[in-house]
This record gives structure tokens, C-alpha cells and sequence, in this order.
């Protein structure tokens, strides 16, 4: 294969649109030349009237900055791009086009209108006009936003495939703007345009426990502006305006984030968005009062990406239609039915099953009910437009006659973004495990990083994201979208003097810093930094981090410590009590003083490399003394955290608070805590991203495989074998009689807790950066016990890179692939370390050794029944099919007498459980011929 130019990209977008005047660029080179590198690249401008060359010296490639004259507003050319390697000049890429989709200053001109007198609150309406089109058409665009959602059409035609325009952000500081080129949709003469509003998030009503009140407003309002340019140079607006039509009596009837759709087909009018419709009963629009100017958007568009049909169908003990779709997902129903005027079939929705009905419990009171009104005489088809569901389940009821699952299929709904990441390995409950933390990625990437779907909450929680982002940022290129959320927060922060827990933050929640949550203005941006090399956006939210920590620095005083407030702290940590989430093992100001350490250091590395050498030393300094304090304050001399939990632990080995030989103490006692627990979860929010990595930094493999491994709760195997498809909120959302975890806060869509499948790309497969951006990889694979195999792959800026690992015999074969124009730092296994260009390369490393297994008996210890995972399941399968009191004593038992002997853990025991025992073990024993 030739050397080829196989993508360029503007900015974050991958079309053609650019939000900014002067779009970065990238591009993607693939060549069969081992060892590729780009020398120079050469990029060709044209703007229609000449083409303009520019030169790249060396090997950029990534967010190149734009080397000519900024773009106008709706600006076209197309641009091409060739590079220079050992071997010579490439083709030129295939032309990308180019459109400027932003508004030049002050062109945006359109009114805000709504429905005058309204008679409920969040009232849906639908707003119209009339235009005529002279011959001579070139082009005309769109441009439209909503302090609501809305949907448009042209002369009938929907202007585009997105979904709940514009989306969600704080409306008081910032809107954005859709732009459509819809010229296609105009003909000669009359022409109309129409637009369906709805609330959506802008009325929806935010608050717990019977607190929730609108926010923003009680009803939407729409602002639209239709630019038409013609051949001899003129052009012309259509703005929304007082001109405008409006009426109330659409056949949208109700419409809510939390409380679903209604919608009468009876009340929709034929042709109300074509020109010839006729507008008697329609009002003059009233003009609102203006929001922000809207700014183009910057991230992924919100659209359906995939549909899930019904997988089964069955019937509830109260006689209701249930269908399951196999998947929980985010979404709506489409249904296709036929029956009489009037029929009205009603669409509930939930995540699980409980008693054989919907558990509806978990949404609170979210009523995520959907309906839709026959208009009759034929086949209708139906999707509601403005509400969205977190289920895997849905009950139907009023269906007229016979029901047929074919009718109705799930709409998946959620930002589309491009999926960048896998991974997949030998054991299938981790396989599925991942692929829960996928789908709980792209169910709660809409709009904002949510933290659920489905109840009454989908907020932008920032402790969530921050947790998650090293996950996301490999899963899918979530780059732009998580760079226009950071504006938000920033936006929020500035506003508010501190950074929200929830943004946009509609809980007036920033009077109060929270460890973890407010962090992710530090440690978000730096991650999008190196994960993408998108300094931009370090640059945009340098100011955001700079303030978030000087808040934390004025907080922790002459101690240095951020004690003494509220905290969520280690949230959902296994042991809190159910209405208590965040009564966790761990201290709170422990973990507050260590992301203290955290982000002051985080920020003192942003300053360097932007080149604030002075915030730098400074930062630096104070991190410093972060630290130093922090170990003076909760660090026996002998290593021991006071706070003795696994996340004290973790925190302080993968914040780099703890160094050297101390780093190893607390890595050897973070173990023993490990098989202590039995291996099971004993982290919340905090600890559950770091545990794992904790132990294999400290040589603890071994510990960190059985831990992901662990099936019994709490554990992240545990929901999947319980069927789970997404990651659940907390460890035992579902209890193991199959009902639903009694607190208040139970969801069962949350990926949080799913933050260990960065491990599980970087550790276990070995797939990471060692340089920003993916420019050099670290490819170093740390073949997991109980694995035979595992394999990821990753589209990083630089094309694909790939790490498989796969057991063969007594020794372990390795395969890896390097993009072009980058390179890897490579760790085998055995200890050897080397570098490698561009390329696949193949590397056979000896296993080493696994200790022969043992003659197992009642006379072996608990902790080596504990630490091998078949005996161990074979001893509590044992025990539960005699007696499950015993199995439960025993699970505890092993954190407390781990050095006993088997029955000597047990002052009594029955000679019926010995026996059991005994034979178990021995049928064990000949399986392994011992």
C-alpha cells in the first residue's frame, strides 16, 4: 500500500462544517513503509478564486494550527493535504470541503417567539410563516435555536435527522445554533417553514424529595433566521418575528424530559408547514424576551445511531404486554399501528423487572410515559420528538387488536459520536462487563455528560465525568464534546464564584467546593490534553483550573489540608447504607486533601506547558507542600494510612503521593486489604478508578485479576451475572432475590463504577500514550491470571494501534500495531524494554511459571482456598447447596481468620457439610489429576 492521506479533519468535526474561522487541522496517514514518519506536509487551500499552499516542517499532524487568512461567514473551499516520508511525496488527499456554518457579528438578528396566552405551563405550540423565493436561488442556510427543543421543517421536510435541538446548556450564559443548508427544500414562489416547540429542558422542573421547580422559565420560545443568497449577489433574511403564526392546538398535547410525550394524531393539521396551508385560527407569535446570542455548535449532533427490535414479549402477573429488548439503552419507541380515531396507546418505560412488572420504583417521579392518539383510517407511524428513556423494558397498553412485535422497535438516541475504542479477552463475563461500560457511555453522552437517563435527575454531575474521562477518551472521540461542556462549566463557575457539583447547574449548587466534583476543572481539560493533544483547549480552560484551585488553596489554609466541609467523598462506597450513599470507609477530608495534591500539581504541569513558567514554580511549590502535609497528617511512620480502607490507599499510590519505598508499603497493604474483603469491591467513586492500578503499580497483579474477576457482590461481575447490560449506580442496585435496592437513589444506568475498563485497556491489553496524543504508545501488556487471551484496539489521532496477548503453552505470543508517523515505548512481560517505529511487530515471551496446584483438603488454609478462584467457588457452591448460612459465615470468616484451616474457622459445623466439602474437593482435586 502507498503511502495515503486517508482523512482530514477540521476542528473537532468530521464533515465539513467549522463552528471557528480557523479551524485546526488533522490527518490520518496510513503507509506499508516500516517505520513511517512524516518529514513535511504540504496543504493546499481553495477558496474558488486561487489556491494557496502552505508547508509543515517535521512530523505535526494533530491540531495544526490554520496557516490561512481566517474564514468569512459562510466561507466554502475544499482542502487537500500530501505529506513527505523516506519515500517520497504521497498523492494529495481527496478534497475536503469546507463550509463555514457561523454567523458573521451581528448578523444574528431573530427574535425569540412563543405561543401567546398560553394555558398551561411548558405548553407545546407550533410557529410558521410564509416566504417567496425569487428565481435565481444559490443557497440558502438555516439558522435556528430554541430556549426549548424544537424540530423544523421546510415545505414539509424536515430540515435535518437531528433530535431535542438545541440541546441542553445554561441558557442564561450561552445558546448555540444549528446550521442547515436547505436549499434542496425551496422551490420558486411560496415557500413556509414550520417548527414544533416544546419545553424540553429549558421549562422542565429540577429538585429532589418535592423540591422540583422550573428553573429557566415556564414556556419555550423559539428564534430562527433563514439567509437566501442569489446569483446576482443579493440575498435576503426570513427572521422569526410578531409576522410569525402560532397555535397551541397541534396534536402535541403534552411534552417532558421526565414525563414523556402525548400526542393526538387527530389534532395534527395536513401540510401545516407548506406554503398553500391555511392559517385561519393561528395567532400573530409573541416575541419573548431575547437569550444569549447563540454561537454555532461545537459538538456532536444529537441523533438516532441504532435500533434494538423487541426480543421478547410477555405478559405481567397484572396482565400487561411487556417487551424486552434485550439491552437497557436511551432512547424512544417507534410504533406502527392501525386502528380506530381516538384509540390511544400508552408507552411506559423501565430498566428492570420487579415481580414481573415494570420497576418503576427507581424513576421517582419521572413517569416516562409516552402516548399516542389514532388519527385512524390506515397504517400511522409514531415517535415522540421531545423526551427521551433510559429502559430495556416497555409495557404497551390500549393496542388495538392483536399485537405484533414487529411494530415496534427502539430508537437509540444519543450524541453521535465516533467509537475509537475496544477491547475483548478470553473470559466472556468481562467481555460483557465491557461492553455494559460502553453502552453506559453512549446512553448518558447527550447533549452533557449525564450521570442517568431514566429517573427524575439526567444532570451534568461533574464528579461522574471526571472519574470517567480516561474511559470515555478511549471508548469514542469525545474530545469536542466534552471541550464544549468544559466552556459550560467554566461559564457556570465564573458565574457562581466555584465550580458546581451539576452543570448546567440548575441546583444552584456551587456554594459549596466538593472534592472529585469540582476537580474536574482541573483535571478534565489535562486530560483532554493528553489524550487527544488538543492544547486548545488546556488554553481555554487554563483561567477555570487556575481558579478552581486557588479556591481549594484559600480553603486548606496554613495546614494545606481541605478538611472540616461537605463532602461526597468515596460515594457509593459498598459499605454506606443505602439512604447514606456517601458514608464511606474512606475519610472525606483525606480524600479532599489528596485531590488538593492532585489538581495543584495537575495545574502546575498545565502552566509549564503553556508556558507560564512562573505559575509553574509556583504551583509546583505549593503541591509540594500539599503533599508533604498530607502524608505528616494521615501516615503512621510505619506506612499506615489512619483511614485504613482500599481507597486511602489508591489514592495516595496514583496521585504520586506516595513515592518510592512508602508507595510499596501502602501497595502490599492495599493487597492484604484486597484478600481480606474476599476480593470483593470495597471502593466507591474515588477508589474504584485507582484500585486496580494501585496494585499492579505495586507488583499485584495477581490481586487486581482476582478482583475483577470476583462474580459475588459487591463486584463489577456481579451485575453481569445478574443481567445487567449497562453499569448499575451502585454495586447492589439489583439485590440477589432479584428486587431492587431499597434507597432513594438507585439507577440502574451509571458509568461511573465502569472507569476500570482504562485499566483493562491499559494494563491488561498494555495499550497507552506515553506522549500526547497517542504520538508514542506504551505498549505493555501485563498478562492477567485467569485470562488465556485479551486484545484492544484503539483510532488514535495518528490512525489505529492495536496490543493482543494470547497464552500458547508455556509461553505468551504478543502482536502489536503502530500507526504511521508515530512510535512505542514497549515492556514485555519478561522485563525487557525496548522502542519500536511504525509498523506490526511480534514479540513470544516465556509465562513463567504458575505454582503447581495442591492437594486441596479441610485441613487448607482459607487464604489458599481465597485465592484460588476454583476451589473457593467450589467450597461455597458446596456449602450453599447444604446449608447457605454456612456460605454466608464462611465469606465472612475468611476476612477474619484468613490463616485457619478450613473447618478450624468453624466451631460447629454438620458432619452433612463436611461431607459435601470433602467430596467437593476431592472431584476438584482429580480434575487437576493431584
Amino acid at each position: 500500500m502507498p503511502t495515503v492521506v486517508d482523512s482530514v479533519r477540521l476542528e473537532y468535526q468530521t464533515g465539513s462544517r467549522t463552528p471557528v474561522p480557523a479551524p485546526r487541522l488533522s490527518w490520518v496517514t496510513s503507509s506499508d513503509v516500516p517505520g513511517w514518519r512524516q518529514l513535511a506536509a504540504e496543504i493546499a487551500w481553495d477558496d474558488a478564486t486561487r489556491v494557496t499552499n502552505y508547508q509543515v516542517d517535521g512530523d505535526a499532524s494533530v491540531f495544526v494550527e490554520w496557516p490561512f487568512a481566517p474564514l468569512a461567514a459562510r466561507q466554502r473551499g475544499r482542502l487537500q493535504v500530501r505529506v513527505q516520508g523516506v519515500d517520497g511525496w504521497s498523492e494529495w488527499s481527496a478534497p475536503q470541503e469546507v463550509v463555514a456554518d457561523f454567523l458573521a457579528d451581528g448578523e444574528w438578528q431573530a427574535a425569540f417567539i412563543g405561543l401567546p396566552d398560553p394555558v398551561r405551563p411548558a405548553q407545546p405550540a407550533l410557529l410558521r410563516t410564509g416566504f417567496s423565493v425569487a428565481d435565481g436561488l444559490v443557497r440558502a442556510t438555516w439558522y435556528a435555536t430554541a430556549l426549548g427543543v424544537y424540530q423544523a421543517e421546510v415545505n414539509g421536510a424536515a430540515v435535518d435527522d437531528q433530535v431535542l435541538k438545541p440541546g441542553w446548556t445554561p441558557y442564561q450564559y450561552r445558546l448555540v445554533h444549528e446550521t442547515t443548508d436547505v436549499t434542496a427544500l425551496l422551490v420558486p414562489g411560496a415557500n413556509a417553514i414550520g417548527v414544533a416547540l416544546a419545553g424540553g429542558w429549558y421549562t422542565e422542573s429540577f429538585g429532589f424529595q418535592g423540591l422540583a421547580k422550573p428553573f429557566y422559565g415556564t414556556q419555550p420560545s423559539f428564534a430562527g433566521q433563514l439567509l437566501l443568497e442569489y446569483a446576482d449577489g443579493h440575498s435576503e433574511w426570513v427572521v422569526s418575528g410578531p409576522e410569525w403564526q402560532a397555535t397551541g392546538e397541534g396534536p402535541w398535547t403534552g411534552a417532558g424530559i421526565y414525563a414523556g410525550e402525548s400526542f393526538d394524531a387527530r389534532r395534527l393539521a395536513p401540510g401545516w408547514s407548506s406554503a398553500a396551508f391555511d392559517v385561519a385560527g393561528w395567532v400573530a407569535a409573541e416575541v419573548r424576551p431575547t437569550g444569549p446570542v447563540p454561537g454555532p455548535r461545537t459538538g456532536p449532533e444529537v441523533r438516532v445511531t441504532q435500533t434494538v427490535p423487541v426480543v421478547a414479549v410477555s405478559a405481567s402477573p397484572s396482565g400487561k404486554t411487556l417487551l424486552d429488548f434485550g439491552q437497557n439503552l436511551v432512547g424512544r419507541l417507534r410504533v406502527r399501528v392501525q386502528g380506530e380515531a381516538g384509540t390511544t396507546v400508552t408507552l411506559r418505560h423501565a430498566e428492570v423487572l420487579e415481580d414481573g412488572e415494570l420497576g418503576v420504583r427507581p424513576l421517582r417521579v419521572a413517569t416516562a410515559t409516552d402516548s399516542y392518539t389514532l388519527a385512524g383510517g390506515g397504517v400511522e407511524e409514531w415517535a415522540p420528538s421531545f423526551t427521551f428513556h433510559g429502559f430495556r423494558y416497555a409495557e404497551v397498553t390500549g393496542w388495538p387488536d392483536a399485537f405484533d412485535p414487529a411494530d415496534v422497535v427502539a430508537e437509540v438516541v444519543g450524541s453521535d459520536m465516533v467509537r475509537t475504542g475496544w477491547f475483548s479477552c478470553s473470559d466472556d463475563l468481562v467481555n460483557r462487563l465491557h461492553e455494559n461500560v460502553v453502552w453506559g457511555m453512549r446512553g448518558n453522552f447527550l447533549y452533557l455528560p449525564t450521570d442517568c437517563p431514566q429517573r427524575d435527575e439526567r444532570l451534568g454531575w461533574t464528579g461522574d465525568i471526571q472519574v470517567f474521562g480516561p474511559t470515555a477518551s478511549y471508548l469514542f472521540d469525545c474530545d469536542g464534546f466534552l471541550a464544549s461542556w468544559l466552556v459550560d462549566v467554566a461559564l457556570e463557575q465564573d458565574a457562581a464564584g466555584g465550580v458546581p457539583f451539576i452543570v448546567p447547574d440548575v441546583l444552584d449548587s456551587a456554594k459549596v467546593p466538593a472534592a472529585a466534583w469540582g476537580d474536574v476543572a482541573a483535571l478534565l481539560p489535562w486530560l483532554l490534553y493528553q489524550r487527544f493533544d488538543d492544547l486548545g483547549v488546556l488554553e481555554a480552560q487554563y483561567p477555570s483550573m487556575r481558579a478552581w484551585v486557588e479556591q481549594l488553596l484559600a480553603i486548606a489554609g496554613e495546614r494545606h489540608l481541605w478538611e472540616g466541609g461537605f463532602q461526597f467523598g468515596d460515594w457509593v462506597d459498598p459499605d454506606a447504607p443505602p439512604e447514606l450513599p456517601g458514608k464511606a470507609k474512606a475519610d472525606p477530608d483525606l480524600v479532599a486533601s489528596a485531590y488538593l495534591y492532585r489538581s495543584t500539581a495537575t495545574l502546575a504541569q498545565a502552566a509549564a506547558d503553556l508556558g507560564e513558567t512562573a505559575d509553574a514554580e509556583h504551583y509546583a511549590d505549593l503541591a509540594e507542600v500539599v503533599r508533604k502535609a498530607w502524608l505528616a497528617e494521615y501516615v503512621t511512620p510505619a506506612g499506615r494510612i489512619l483511614s485504613d480502607a482500599q481507597t486511602s490507599y489508591a489514592v495516595a499510590i496514583e496521585f504520586g503521593i506516595a513515592r518510592g519505598d512508602l508507595a510499596q508499603r501502602m501497595g502490599d497493604r492495599l493487597a492484604w486489604l484486597a484478600r481480606r474483603d474476599g476480593y470483593r469491591i470495597s471502593t466507591g467513586f474515588v477508589g474504584t478508578p485507582l484500585v486496580c492500578d494501585a496494585l499492579t503499580r505495586t507488583g499485584h497483579l495477581r490481586e487486581a485479576g482476582r478482583m475483577l474477576q470476583q462474580t459475588e457482590c459487591p463486584s463489577w461481575l456481579y451485575p453481569v451475572t445478574m443481567g445487567a447490560t449497562t453499569i448499575w449506580e451502585r454495586w447492589d442496585s439489583l439485590l440477589e432475590d432479584g428486587s431492587i435496592n431499597p434507597g432513594e437513589m438507585t439507577s440502574f444506568n451509571h458509568y461511573a463504577l465502569g472507569a476500570v475498563a482504562d485499566w483493562l485497556h491499559r494494563v491488561v491489553a498494555g495499550l497507552a500514550p506515553a506522549a500526547r496524543g497517542y504520538h508514542r504508545l506504551e505498549i505493555a501488556p501485563q498478562p492477567l491470571p485467569g485470562l488465556d487471551w485479551a486484545a484492544t484496539s484503539h483510532d488514535t489521532p495518528y490512525g489505529r494501534a492495536a496490543v493482543e496477548w494470547r497464552r500458547s503453552g508455556t509461553a505468551i505470543e504478543i502482536a502489536a500495531t503502530v500507526p504511521a508517523n508515530a512510535s512505542a515505548h514497549v515492556r514485555l512481560p519478561d522485563g525487557r524494554e525496548f522502542d519500536v517505529a511504525a509498523g506490526t511487530h511480534a514479540w513470544t515471551v516465556a509465562a513463567g511459571a504458575e505454582p503447581a496446584p495442591g492437594v486441596l483438603t479441610t485441613s487448607t488454609s482459607l487464604a489458599a482456598i481465597m485465592d484460588d478462584p476454583a476451589a473457593y467457588r467450589t467450597v461455597l457452591d458446596a456449602f450453599t447447596r447444604i446449608d447457605p448460612a454456612v456460605a454466608t459465615d464462611f465469606r465472612k470468616r475468611m476476612a477474619w481468620v484468613p490463616n485457619q484451616p478450613l473447618f478450624g474457622a468453624f466451631s460447629l459445623i454438620s458432619p452433612a457439610v463436611v461431607a459435601e466439602v470433602e467430596g467437593s474437593l476431592a472431584a476438584l482435586n482429580a480434575q487437576r489429576g493431584v
